[in-house]
């Protein structure tokens, strides 16, 4: 029996791909499967940086940055295909955001996750709890 071939993953900056395609990756996870099209091209119309991962044509993962370029960068999204985790392709677009040229004198990177574990072996800390968050749908509750 011939051995089975591992894909070949690529990985891109790449803002302009088809929403459509990141869609089907956020119905795989609890926190993005009510995004909608509209909302996911509109999104990466307004996302500074954006990475993603390709096995040929199919979006296997993707990550976004919005940042001042100075500063403060916040990372969002990052999402891996089911069928590709455990690969390490979440860490890499992780490393790619973090060593990006054009991130290379920011001071801090910000994130919220739901998965602390995964962040914590890439040297993320959640020591300094500085944050602090207003949701416009428990705000209108409160009206």
């Amino acid at each position: 029996m011939p051995p089975t071939l591992k894909p070949v993953i690529i990985f891109a900056e790449k803002k302009d791909l088809d929403p459509a395609k990141l869609v089907r990756l956020y119905q795989q996870a609890p926190w993005a499967k009510g995004r909608t099209l509209h909302d996911a091209r509109e999104m990466l119309r307004h996302t500074d940086i954006a990475v993603t991962a390709w096995d040929s044509d199919l979006l296997i993962g993707f990550g976004r940055v919005l940042t001042d370029y100075v500063y403060r960068a916040t990372i969002w999204d990052v999402i891996v295909d089911k069928a590709y985790q455990g690969q390490g392709i979440g860490s890499n677009i992780v490393q790619r955001i973090l060593n990006h040229p054009r991130l290379k004198k920011i001071e801090l990177f910000w994130l919220c996750t739901s998965r602390p574990g995964f962040y914590e072996k890439l040297g993320f800390s959640s020591k300094e709890q500085t944050g602090m968050v207003w949701s416009r749908t428990n705000h209108s509750r409160l009206e």
